[in-house]
């Protein structure tokens, strides 16, 4: 299995290269990511998946972010509403997405030859709006939906669960047992603010200890700028000693879609990225605005095989 050699190769003390953002990379090629594009431009997923693991990439992750029956059904007042006004196959919709997901990256994966393991991580976020804490469902209502979406990651073949962008402990959590009860590991990923903290107030140190029992297999921060997730990655170190990682987004958010800038381009970026393997990371990426260009000159400073 690729993920017991990517496991391997963290506990040995490498630095593991996650791959960079997937929809803002899907608009930087002049598509919108509005639908993922899962069904209708299948190729230019499966060439994006393609040019992370030639870049280095040692882990993909799938185009599934918010690919949830929650998101589908936020568009309408209720159920049947949905059946009334909506499209047909709206219901099961997000399951064939999150199929697609899993098999689009394992067809990019099986296209480029390399001698180094790929592992796929089924990308999962939180089941509302990953900036709002306040509006997440109720705890019964996040056992159910996690479960199921867990469950399609699983039986599409995916390797391991990245659960990114995750606003609570309690929500992190849920989702976190709900991949054990699918039977795949799993990786949880904070998004924290400027000083380190969750957007709920609760600390690095607050969350390793509600985790730990649940025992993940890596502890991360993302989608916030470097600074920020330096300071996330600061306070995770300071309580937590298995696996951490980070992978920050560059640019600026600018709704519905994103705003590119050249704050960070590729060299900066790798200053940045030996500045966190030397505070501990094991598992470096990119999120919102990272590029091929950005994971390549993190990968061959830093990765397998690295001078």
């Amino acid at each position: 299995m690729s993920y017991n050699a990517i496991r391997s190769r963290i506990d040995g003390g490498d630095v593991v290269i996650l791959d960079g953002a997937i929809g803002t990379e899907i608009l930087r090629r002049n598509l919108s990511w509005a639908d993922h594009r899962l069904k209708d431009e299948p190729d230019a997923i499966r060439d994006l998946h393609a040019d992370y693991i030639l870049a280095g990439a040692d882990v993909l992750t799938t185009n599934s972010f918010q690919l949830a029956r929650r998101s589908f059904l936020g568009h309408f007042r209720d159920k049947a509403h949905m059946r009334h006004i909506g499209a047909p196959g709206l219901e099961n919709r997000a399951s064939e997405l999150l199929a697609a997901s899993v098999e689009l990256a394992q067809e990019a994966r099986a296209s480029v030859a390399t001698e180094r393991p790929v592992a796929i991580a089924g990308a999962v976020t939180t089941l509302e709006w990953c900036f709002r804490p306040d509006l997440a469902p109720s705890e019964a209502q996040m056992r159910g939906e996690y479960r199921e979406i867990m469950e399609v990651l699983a039986d599409a073949g995916a390797d391991l669960i990245l659960l990114e962008t995750v606003n609570s402990i309690r929500e992190a959590s849920v989702g976190l047992a709900a991949a054990s009860e699918a039977g795949l590991p799993c990786w949880v990923s904070f998004v924290c603010d400027e000083d380190g903290l969750l957007f709920t107030g609760e600390t690095m140190a607050q969350a390793e200890e509600a985790l730990a029992p649940l025992e993940p297999d890596a502890v991360m921060v993302n989608c916030a700028p470097p600074d920020d997730t330096t300071a996330g990655l600061r306070e995770l170190l300071e309580s937590r000693s298995e696996p951490c990682g980070l992978y920050p987004h560059i640019g600026r958010f600018d709704p519905p879609e994103w705003l590119f800038t050249d704050e960070y381009p590729p060299p900066r970026y790798l200053e940045e990225a030996e500045r966190w393997a030397e505070m501990g990371a094991r598992i470096i990426g990119g999120c919102c605005g990272t590029t091929p260009e950005h994971i390549q000159a993190i990968a061959r400073r830093l990765g397998d095989g690295a001078a």
